[in-house]
């Protein structure tokens, strides 16, 4: 059952759940009467027929899974993306982050419908949120539960948008593409946090790589170098994996490492040009500054090099260092020219994107463009391209943690690798050693 929130953060420990059981909570049809304050929510449908019956109501409701920055973040931007839409119900492992949206979101005012009996706290809080009277759910939680609570929103007959990544090991996204076929299936609308998908400059420009404005791809790059983000060193009261999930960043078993958690929006781009994801990868990094037990077990940097199916070679470069350099973008080089995908290409077909009208903010655009899906009949499902997107920078970290060169289809159909902590609960969780090449197995 979904705990309702509590007052005292510290009060609420979760329900303390084996690994298998929690695994097996994903079976079970999330959309039935739970003992909450909500509304049962209707039974799962399935069928081909689904979307052909499935009316859309005037006034969509939208709860929010995960409600750190980036899920707040994200219900501000779909209540601004679209007329008729509503906040109504609201999850989160910590009751401290509850408190914190809800703040943010009165801002909204009567967008936002979100009372106590709708809000829910612990591991099973998405339950509670899908237990609820809701058209669509917003997954923002640690990419680590994305697999899970993607499933459970599928299963309710719920559509999705959902943050980027969308699993930290290959079993993860196995379980994605499966439930973005069912989603297929039922006629529901799957959008990922990939926002440059939705950003005009980059929609134009590859419009005209794939046309053949410079040529065919034999080359390219990626990167996202940036400086340090936020860290949370551990609190006196806090357990290991309190620590763990409110760090998230620093731990490869909750992010993926920041090549799967934020490099993945570069890769995803080189995916797109290419129109396919790549066939090898061998790369490289380490741990040279952000090397304190604060920092988790993660990298600060990574180079790969990415194989493509025409031959062509992509490096991929990311790191998060203080006091290094910036540099956020890809470059496509091509037999008739280059192109920056954002917006340029030179060569023999120049091209500049000219923004026209007002300007796009691709983070509301892509809630624009989900909704407008799904009041159409016609519901996007970006579920397998950002699956393999995520693979992709999932098969970049596995390489260079264990100094191996890996194929896609041995990552995609054959790696048993699955990161899932042996319990699900508020008590003692060894960090996993540093991965070391040479050293570490992959699995």
């Amino acid at each position: 059952m979904a705990t309702k929130k509590t007052e005292n953060p510290d009060d609420q420990q979760g329900c303390p759940l084996s690994r298998r059981d929690f695994l097996k909570t994903s079976a079970v049809a999330a959309g039935a009467t739970l003992a909450t304050g909500c509304a049962g929510a209707p039974k799962s449908q399935t069928g081909p027929a689904v979307a052909a019956s499935r009316k859309t109501p005037d006034t969509l409701r939208v709860g929010v899974i995960g409600t750190g920055g980036r899920g707040t973040g994200a219900a501000i931007d779909c209540v601004d993306s679209s007329p008729g839409v509503e906040i109504v119900a609201l999850g989160d492992l910590f009751a401290d982050r509850l408190d914190e949206c809800r703040k943010r979101l009165a801002d909204l005012g009567d967008k936002v419908k979100v009372t106590d009996d709708r809000c829910f706290a612990g591991f099973d809080a998405w339950q509670g949120v899908l237990s609820c009277d809701v058209d669509m759910v917003i997954l923002a939680a640690p990419p680590a539960f994305r697999p899970l609570h993607l499933k459970g929103a599928i299963d309710a007959g719920k559509h999705v948008f959902m943050e980027k990544p969308v699993a930290v090991d290959p079993v993860g996204v196995r379980s994605v593409i499966a439930s973005s076929e069912a989603a297929a299936t039922k006629g529901l609308a799957i959008v990922a946090g990939t926002q440059r998908r939705h950003q005009p400059g980059y929609v134009e420009t590859m419009k005209r790589i794939h046309d053949g404005a410079i040529g065919e791809v034999v080359a390219g790059q990626c990167y996202w170098n940036q400086g340090a983000l936020w860290v949370k060193p551990k609190r006196p009261e806090w357990s290991d994996m309190e620590w763990q999930c409110r760090n998230w960043l620093y731990f490869t078993w909750l992010s993926g490492d920041h090549i799967v958690e934020q490099h993945v929006h570069n890769i995803d781009i080189i995916n797109w040009a290419m129109k396919s994801p790549p066939v090898k990868a061998v790369g490289m990094g380490g741990r040279q500054v952000r090397t304190g037990p604060e920092y988790g077990n993660v990298y600060d940097h990574f180079s790969v090099e990415f194989e493509y199916p025409n031959g062509a070679r992509v490096l991929s470069m990311c790191r998060q260092i203080e006091g290094s350099s910036h540099r956020v973008g890809e470059r496509l080089v091509g037999t008739k020219g280059v192109a920056d995908p954002s917006g340029t290409i030179q060569g023999e077909h120049p091209y500049k994107h000219e923004p026209q009208g007002e300007p796009v903010n691709p983070y509301v655009q892509e809630h624009t463009d989900l909704i407008a899906s799904i009041r159409s009949g016609r519901p996007l499902n970006e579920g397998r391209r950002i699956a393999e997107s995520t693979l992709t920078a999932i098969m970049g970290r596995m390489s260079a943690y264990t100094g191996r060169e890996l194929s896609w289809n041995w990552a995609l159909n054959a790696s048993e690798l699955d990161l899932t902590p042996p319990k699900f609960d508020m008590g003692d969780l060894p960090v996993a050693p540093v991965p070391m090449p040479g050293q570490t197995k992959l699995v």
